[in-house]
């Protein structure tokens, strides 16, 4: 059973066209700049219904938050759209922070990317004998960046929890040479990311022989 849920932004009974205000005709949603601003100055928009931007309840809550800061707090800050840690509570969780690798592709270019990835076994595994090649861990970096890691996934155990911590490093400038230099806790599944050395681009094999 395939069950699709989605949500419909509804903004066509709002009276929106009377102040001019903009929507995207296919799916209702309110186009905005980078401040949350609609193409109307003095009207704003802020969580789901922004169209292009992430349907997550922190985003919301952030974004609002540092809405009301830069018009009545005197603050600067802006969203931060793009480093947005989340989490695909499936079975075996899929975790990620940043760009996928097709976006940073057309951001970037694909000549100055380096994707590192590998294939990992939990240590939880091992009793129960699971396969070892099902996980999954993968790192953008932006070499003409000092390879700073623009996009982190990965796809195992506790994926949330895993990408909840990377992700405060990567909103800090983290690169592939300061995860590197990060002594791994062992046995755990984020170890991987301080020990990725195959490149996509190389075409080597990535299976894990054990744990």
């Amino acid at each position: 059973v395939l069950i699709a849920i989605g949500r419909d932004a509804c903004t066509r009974n709002l009276g929106l066209q009377t102040i001019g205000v903009e929507i995207n005709e296919k799916n209702g949603k309110v186009p905005v700049n980078d401040e949350e601003q609609t193409n109307v100055p003095y009207v704003y928009a802020i969580g789901d219904i922004l169209d292009g931007k992430l349907e997550l309840t922190p985003v919301a809550i952030q974004a609002g938050r540092l809405l009301a800061q830069r018009l009545y707090g005197g603050s600067s800050r802006k969203c931060d759209y793009i480093n947005v840690p989340t989490t695909v509570f499936t079975p075996l969780e899929y975790g990620s922070c940043g760009f996928p690798e097709e976006k940073a592709i057309e951001e970037y270019g694909k000549q100055n990317l380096e994707v590192y990835h590998s294939l990992f076994w939990p240590l939880e595994w091992t009793v129960p004998g699971r396969d070892n090649n099902t996980c999954y861990a993968k790192i953008i970096c932006n070499k003409q960046d000092n390879n700073r890691v623009i996009g982190l996934h990965v796809l195992g155990p506790n994926a949330g929890e895993v990408t909840q911590g990377f992700a405060a490093a990567i909103k800090c400038g983290l690169t592939k040479e300061l995860l590197d230099e990060t002594i791994g806790i062992h046995p755990t599944c984020a170890e991987v990311f301080t020990t990725l050395d195959i490149t996509k681009s190389s075409g080597q094999d990535i299976t894990q022989k054990g744990c």
